[in-house]
């Protein structure tokens, strides 16, 4: 039987024996475990010598002795030469320090395994019968892959003094368009707080029993939760020692607040991190075909919130042909934003784009021109959530025929 153990080499020593490539990959483990290595060998591979210098590691350019073993937690030897290598072994032996054998795992007293790590959970793979490395690797990589992706059990059940929050952007709605890293933390976490828009839905049922999940989202004309309340949901929770996510729609810093929730943590002394997702300025568009930039037609692109006022660098990037403008939260607006622009002089052919739903089965698009899409959204009878794109971009065909995926729906 094989007994895995987490070991903690920080400050500890760590002795190699050898000094060729094999070394140089576990030196690099070790290393960043926080060992104290010491290197015995009498050459080293131009790659072990690199890191020996980089890291100033002890290195004693001879042959091993017997008294090298002496204060060292644990022994790693890979020499090449079996009965160097069996001499390590038996010293070791001898003192019940722990010993590595880095060829076929039968001389030392243990095996390094195959180890990946995803936030702060570490695996390790090695076998029952001999040394396969690549066998492990492959174990090890699958499990990752599970880790990372969020499909395994992570939630912590022992809680701490004090908890974290983790502030994540859910993209435009589908969950596979969220970060490999969002979804670890939904795994991680104990309490969700989730908006209306995003993933929330659809995640819900990856959520491990127990979790809390409380809704938070707003809609046009309706907060029930105000945004001080989600505040101090997030700072109660996490000083309870729980993990807290708060899944936004979008990018947690891109017109949704998320600027004032990392401030109320860290006012409250609450640990808090950012997670970046997929912006729906620019990913709504592209679910219909828009590019918010797009050589000889637009090379920049100016983002508003349609339920502020009407600032003059909005209407100055309408005004230019080379921006993009996009509208976020903005149907209830439009006809206040065209009549602003139509007065500001900005052409009344200036194409205007508006995506419904984007990126959903629900999803259309309305094109229609300054002068019209008022009209037409009326006609339409559009409806939040929906992305509104003006300038050269929105016009129809400019990529691809307006058929299929990106069909459009006309007024």
């Amino acid at each position: 039987m094989t007994t895995m153990l987490g070991l903690s080499l920080r400050g500890r020593e760590v002795l190699m024996v050898g000094g060729g490539s094999v070394t140089a990959r576990r030196l690099r483990r070790f290393l960043a475990d926080g060992a104290l290595v010491r290197v015995v060998a009498p050459e080293l591979a131009e790659e072990t010598r690199e890191l020996v210098a980089e890291h100033a590691v002890t290195w004693h350019q001879r042959r091993f002795r017997r008294g090298d073993v002496t204060g060292a937690w644990i022994v790693h030897t890979a020499t090449g030469d079996q009965e160097v290598d069996r001499t390590v072994a038996a010293q070791c032996e001898r003192r019940r320090v722990i010993c590595i054998d880095a060829s076929d795992g039968t001389i030392g007293s243990a095996r390094l395994t195959a180890q990946a790590s995803s936030g702060d959970v570490v695996i390790g793979v090695t076998g029952e019968l001999g040394v396969d490395p690549r066998r492990s690797m492959e174990i090890r990589d699958a499990v990752a892959d599970l880790l990372t992706s969020g499909r395994l059990p992570v939630r912590r059940h022992r809680r701490g003094l004090l908890g974290r929050v983790d502030l994540i952007g859910g993209g435009p709605g589908p969950a596979d368009l969220m970060t490999v890293r969002a979804r670890r933390l939904l795994a991680e976490a104990d309490v969700v707080v989730a908006d209306r828009l995003g993933p929330a839905t659809e995640l819900r049922a990856e959520l491990g029993p127990g979790v809390l999940v409380i809704d938070v989202g707003k809609s046009p004309g309706n907060h029930p939760v105000p945004q001080h309340e989600i505040n101090a949901l997030l700072v109660e929770h996490a000083r309870a020692g729980k993990r807290v996510v708060r899944l936004k729609g979008g990018d947690p810093f891109v017109l949704g607040r998320g600027g004032e929730e990392v401030l109320a943590c860290v006012a409250a002394g609450v640990p808090v991190d950012v997670t970046p997702g997929v912006s729906s300025a620019i990913s709504v568009p592209q679910s219909a075909g828009i590019p918010v930039t797009h050589r000889g037609v637009a090379s920049a692109l100016h983002v508003v919130n349609g339920q502020g006022e009407i600032a003059d660098a909005t209407l100055a990037a309408m005004k230019d042909d080379s921006v993009t403008t996009v509208v976020l939260m903005g149907v209830a607006a439009l006809p206040r934003i065209t009549a602003a622009a139509l007065a500001h002089g900005i052409p009344a052919e200036q194409p205007v784009a508006i995506v419904e739903n984007g990126h959903s089965a629900a999803q259309r698009t309305i094109r229609s021109t300054l002068e019209h899409v008022v009209a037409d959204a009326h006609a339409a009878q559009v409806q939040n959530p929906a992305v509104i794109v003006f300038g050269g971009v929105a016009a129809a065909g400019l990529l691809l025929p307006v058929t299929g995926l990106f069909a459009e729906s006309t007024a």
